[in-house]
């Protein structure tokens, strides 16, 4: 047995391992399914059961009832795996680890895209990740939905990811990114930090934040002034992270309510939640904010620099910006991770033992129509 596995795997599958051993092994069938709509997600976890059975010196045979990034219906089977049960056994723990989550992150980063196809995405899920394996997982989710929402829908997708070892998902040897808060803390001013920035990466674009000291809008006009070529190549952006518990600079609720009235009158004439008129008319970044950011660069002459919008850009609030066309270039987001983490719960189930067909009563729809008994 793998030294790997033992220590992560379930107990009751670790003994069934041994009295597989003493009692006769069997060659079986898996099936594996969700209880969910997902898009499906399979590359990283067939690479490490191939990887465990060259370990163990076995070989199992693995069926993808679909392709990657396919969408997948709740209760479908996903893959067949047939081997030795001795081997296969005590693997199951560690296997659904590796599929339900992507997959359930791959039909959030889908959705996303799908609903802002002219937005460019930033996977920045790292940090709110368990550990490296787990932003491995959800990278290269970000990057199965994405690819295709671009087949489908044209969208521009995630372009890249936010560290260096999740970016070969994206087509790229580097992750993105310029500066955190921390960096205009440690600078004194916004427009001092972008200075630094651009002093010591001057052949990259340039990437602002500018909601530090609350001056959004001061901060932005001050950054563009004083790089005047960046900002008329589109090489340029400023990104608003304005936390909830404050307006971006300039506005209030009446206010903001003015600048829909301005762009997206319809977006205040229908019924909205509490959640929906938060972003748009609220706090933090809103699509008010967005609205008005935009409105101001332009009246300065800067249409051509752009805007990133952060700060829990998850599917919902991603279908709300859709809906008022909120002029955003660019989304950073950790937000497609799952928020409710039974949903990402796959599942396995043994359907054939020694060639017979069966299975938990009730999972009969997982047996192989037409196929092996």
């Amino acid at each position: 047995m793998s030294d790997e596995t033992a220590p992560f795997t379930d107990k009751y599958f670790l003994k069934t391992r041994e009295i597989v051993t003493k009692f006769g092994d069997t060659d079986v069938t898996y099936a594996i399914f969700m209880r969910r709509p997902v898009i499906f997600c399979p590359r990283l976890a067939v690479a490490w059961l191939e990887r465990i059975a060259e370990q163990r010196g076995v070989r199992f045979e693995i069926d993808l009832c679909y392709p990657e990034g396919a969408w997948v219906g709740a209760g479908e089977p996903l893959m067949y795996i047939s081997g030795s049960f001795r081997e296969l056994s005590d693997l199951e723990t560690l296997l659904l680890q590796q599929i339900g989550p992507p997959c359930v992150a791959a039909f959030n980063a889908y959705t996303m895209c799908t609903d802002l196809p002219y937005v460019s995405f930033l996977a920045m899920d790292a940090r709110h990740c368990a550990g490296p394996p787990m932003a491995d997982l959800m990278a290269y989710a970000a990057s199965v939905g994405s690819e295709r929402a671009k087949r489908e829908r044209g969208a521009k997708g995630f372009i890249g990811s936010a560290n260096d070892a999740t970016a070969h998902y994206f087509g790229r040897d580097k992750g993105l990114g310029t500066m955190p808060h921390a960096l205009i803390g440690y600078a004194g001013s916004t427009l001092r930090a972008a200075e630094m920035y651009h002093q010591t990466y001057p052949d990259e674009p340039l990437f602002v934040l500018v909601d530090y000291f609350g001056r959004e809008i001061t901060d932005a006009l001050e950054v563009c002034r004083a790089f005047p070529e960046l900002a008329a190549d589109g090489r340029l952006s400023i990104r608003i992270d304005t936390h909830g518990g404050r307006f971006i600079e300039g506005l209030d609720t009446a206010l903001s309510y003015a600048v829909l009235e301005r762009h997206a009158p319809d977006a205040i004439r229908t019924y909205r939640t509490e959640r929906e008129l938060r972003w748009l008319t609220g706090t933090g970044v809103t699509a008010a904010a967005i609205f008005h950011a935009r409105e101001r660069l332009d009246a300065a002459g800067f249409d051509r620099v752009r805007i990133i919008g952060s700060s829990g850009f998850g599917p919902e609030k991603c279908k709300l910006m859709a809906s008022v066309r909120a002029p955003v270039d660019f989304i950073g987001t950790g937000s497609y991770l799952p928020e409710r983490w039974t949903e990402t719960y796959a599942t396995a189930d043994v359907i054939a033992y020694a060639g017979a067909a069966r299975v938990k009563l009730g999972r009969e729809f997982l047996l192989r129509t037409g196929g092996r008994e």
